[in-house]
C-alpha cells in the first residue's frame, strides 16, 4: 500500500485526475462497447453469411430442378417402345416414314414444348438412313460420333443422362445439353439411337442472377473449369475454359455447393463468391449507431474532466512558471484574477513574498552583485587587452615576408607556394565577409590544389572544368574547399601513385551544382552515413571547419533549398555532390 501511496504522490495532478477518470469511467465504456460491438458485428456477419449460403443452396436447387425436367424427359423416351420401335424401322419410302411419323412421333416430339418452358430443343438422333431426317429427328453420322458430347454419352454407365456443354464449328460455346442413349429395349432393338436435349441459356442466366448474392457465381464442370459464370471479367464462351483456382483471392468469400450422388451431375460444383468488404456491408450500418453512442458516452465525461482539470492545472502551472523565473532572479507577479479556492490562497501568498524579497534584494543584495559584476569585467578586460597581443595577423605577415625573401633568392616556385598559403590564410581571416563568388572561392580552391599538388608532385592530379555562367554567383566562403581538402587528405595521400581529382562546377535554370570526384581509397559506408547524419544534426556548429561545419552551415543557411549527396566505395574513391540554390538574391540566412 505504502510504495502504492508513494507512487500516487510523485504524479502530477493534472496526470491523477486523467488516471481516476480513465479506471472509473473510460475503460469501463470502452470494454462496455468492445464488447457490444464484437456481439453485434458476429451477429450481423453469421446471419449475411446464412443469407448468401442460403442463396447458392437456392441457385443449386434451382439449376438441379431445371436439369430433372430434362431428365424427366429423357426418361419417357427412354422407356417409350412405340418411339423407339419407329425409329427401329426399315422404311421402304418416305410416305411410309411420314404416316407412321405423323401418327405417333410428331405429337410425341412436340408435347415437350408447353411443360418445359426452359428447354430449347429435342432431338433424337439414329443409325437409320431410312428416316427422313427433320422435325427433331437427326441421323447419327460419323461427324455426330466424332463430338465430343457423343462421346460422353456412350461412355456413361448404364445409359444414365450426362450433362455436358456443346461447342459450336468453331469451338465457342453453343449451349447446355442433357445426353442419353436409347437403349432400353437393346435386347430387342438392334440400331443406335441418341436423345439430345439443349437448354435455353437465358434461363440458367435467370438463375444465376440471384438478387441476394452480390457476388459472382460460378458453374464448373468435375475438372475444376468453369463452364458458366456471372463473373463478367472471365470468358466462359471461348473454347479455351478457365479453371476456378486461377481466380482465386484472399479478400473473396467461397461458397461451394457440389452435387453428389446424381450420376448426370456427380462432381458438377455451383460456387458463389463475394468481396469479404460487401460482407460487412451490415455490420458497417450498425457500426455507425455504435461508435456514435460510444462517442457520446466517452465525450461528456471527458469534456468535464478536461474543464476541470483546466481550471486546476493551468493556474499550478502558472505559480510553477513563475517560481522557476525566481531561479533567474525575475521577480515577477502572478497576475491572474483572484480566486477564494486552494490555488487562489497560494497565488495571492507568492505574490506576497514576491513583493518581500524584491524589497530585500533592492536594499541589501543588488549593491552587493552590482560591485562584483564590476571586478569581473575589469578582469575580463585585462585577459581581451592580453589576448590581444598575438594577433593572427602577425603570421600573415610572416608568411608575406617569407615570400619576398624566396623572390629575391629566385626560388619562385616556393614563393608560388607561399603566396597560395597566404591567400587561404587570408581568407580565413576575413570571416566578416560571408559570401564571396563562385570565382573567389575557386581562387581559395586552386592555390590549395597547387599547395597539395607542390606538396604530392607527380602523386596528385587535377582537373577544373567551371561553367562560365557559375562564376558570378554568390555563395557561402568556404562552401566547397573542405570538400576538396578532405578529397587530398583522406583519399589521394594513402594512395602510392596516380591520383586524380576531377572538379566541376555547372549550373542549371534554379542551382548550381558542385561535383567533385576522387580515384583515392574511399570510404566505409559508416562514415558515408554519418554524413548524411549531419544533415539531421540541430546541434550547435562548433569551432570545426570540416565536412561537418559546411554542411550545418549550408542547412542553416539554404534550409530544404540545400541538397547534399555522397558515394564512396572502399578502393573505387569517392563522389560528393552538392546543389546550392542559384539565385543570389534571395533573402537566405546568413
Amino acid at each position: 500500500m505504502e510504495p502504492m501511496l508513494s507512487l500516487m504522490n510523485d504524479m502530477r495532478l493534472r496526470n491523477k485526475m486523467f488516471f481516476v477518470y480513465f479506471v472509473s469511467v473510460f475503460a469501463p465504456l470502452l470494454l462496455t462497447n468492445v464488447i457490444f460491438y464484437q456481439v453485434i458485428t458476429n451477429n450481423v456477419k453469421t446471419q449475411r453469411l446464412d443469407d448468401i449460403e442460403r442463396a447458392v443452396e437456392q441457385i443449386r436447387n434451382d439449376f438441379r430442378s431445371q436439369i430433372d425436367e430434362a431428365v424427366g424427359l429423357s426418361a419417357f423416351y427412354y422407356a417409350d417402345y412405340n418411339t423407339n420401335e419407329i425409329l427401329e424401322r426399315d422404311f421402304a419410302n418416305p410416305e411410309s416414314y411420314i404416316e407412321a411419323y405423323d401418327s405417333y412421333l410428331r405429337r410425341t416430339l412436340g408435347n415437350y414444348s408447353p411443360g418445359f418452358l426452359s428447354l430449347q430443343s429435342v432431338t433424337i438422333y439414329a443409325d437409320n438412313l431410312s428416316l427422313l431426317h427433320s422435325g427433331n429427328i437427326g441421323y447419327l453420322s460419323d461427324d455426330i460420333r466424332s463430338t465430343s458430347w457423343y462421346k460422353a454419352a456412350v461412355s456413361s454407365k448404364r445409359s444414365q443422362p450426362v450433362f455436358t456443354r456443346i461447342e459450336s464449328m468453331d469451338g465457342d460455346f453453343a449451349t447446355f445439353s442433357l445426353i442419353r442413349k436409347l437403349n432400353y429395349f437393346s435386347d430387342q432393338m438392334q440400331k443406335e439411337k441418341l436423345l439430345r436435349i439443349d437448354f435455353k441459356t437465358i434461363d440458367l442466366e435467370s438463375i444465376f442472377a440471384n438478387l441476394n448474392m452480390e457476388g459472382d457465381m460460378y458453374l464448373l464442370n468435375p475438372e475444376g473449369e468453369i463452364e458458366y459464370t456471372t463473373n463478367t471479367n472471365v470468358n466462359w464462351i471461348e473454347h479455351r475454359k478457365t479453371r476456378f483456382s486461377s481466380l482465386s483471392s484472399k479478400d473473396s468469400i467461397e461458397f461451394v455447393k457440389e452435387y453428389r450422388g446424381i450420376s448426370y451431375l456427380d462432381g458438377w460444383r455451383i460456387v458463389g463468391t463475394i468481396n469479404e468488404d460487401e460482407v460487412v456491408q451490415e455490420v458497417q450500418k450498425s457500426r455507425s449507431f455504435i461508435w456514435w453512442s460510444a462517442c457520446m458516452m466517452m465525450v461528456v465525461p471527458t469534456a468535464f474532466i478536461l474543464l476541470m482539470t483546466k481550471s486546476i492545472n493551468q493556474r499550478i502551472v502558472q505559480i510553477l512558471k513563475h517560481m522557476k523565473k525566481v531561479k533567474s532572479q525575475n521577480f515577477e507577479m502572478i497576475g491572474q484574477p483572484e480566486s477564494k479556492d486552494e490555488i487562489g490562497q497560494l497565488t495571492l501568498e507568492f505574490n506576497q513574498m514576491i513583493l518581500q524579497v524584491k524589497s530585500l534584494i533592492q536594499d541589501v543584495y543588488l549593491a552587493d552583485i552590482r560591485t562584483k559584476s564590476m571586478e569581473l569585467e575589469r578582469r575580463k578586460a585585462q585577459l581581451n587587452a592580453l589576448q590581444s597581443q598575438i594577433n593572427p595577423h602577425f603570421l600573415f605577415n610572416a608568411l608575406e615576408t617569407i615570400r619576398m625573401r624566396s623572390m629575391l633568392k629566385n626560388e619562385e616556385e616556393t614563393a608560388a607556394i607561399i603566396h597560395s598559403m597566404a591567400k587561404v590564410f587570408r581568407s580565413s581571416l576575413t570571416w566578416n565577409r560571408d559570401r564571396v563568388s563562385v570565382n573567389e572561392e575557386l581562387g581559395f580552391i586552386q592555390c590549395f590544389l597547387d599547395i597539395q599538388k607542390y606538396r604530392f608532385e607527380e602523386k596528385l592530379n587535377f582537373s577544373l572544368d567551371i561553367a562560365a555562367e557559375t562564376r558570378s554567383v554568390e555563395v557561402p566562403k568556404m562552401v566547397f574547399l573542405p570538400f576538396v581538402e578532405n578529397a587530398c587528405i583522406h583519399g589521394i595521400e594513402p594512395l602510392k601513385r596516380g591520383g586524380k581529382i576531377d572538379i566541376r562546377i555547372n549550373a542549371d535554370e534554379s542551382e548550381i551544382v558542385f561535383t567533385i570526384r576522387d580515384n583515392g581509397v574511399g570510404m566505409e559506408q559508416e562514415k558515408v552515413a554519418s554524413w548524411y547524419r549531419f544533415l539531421e544534426l540541430e546541434e550547435v556548429m562548433g569551432e570545426r571547419i570540416g565536412v561537418q561545419n559546411v554542411i550545418y552551415r549550408a542547412k542553416m543557411i539554404y534550409g530544404d533549398k540545400f541538397r547534399f549527396k555522397a558515394a564512396s566505395e572502399l578502393g573505387k574513391g569517392t563522389l560528393v555532390e552538392i546543389r546550392l540554390p542559384r539565385d543570389s538574391t534571395q533573402n537566405y540566412n546568413l
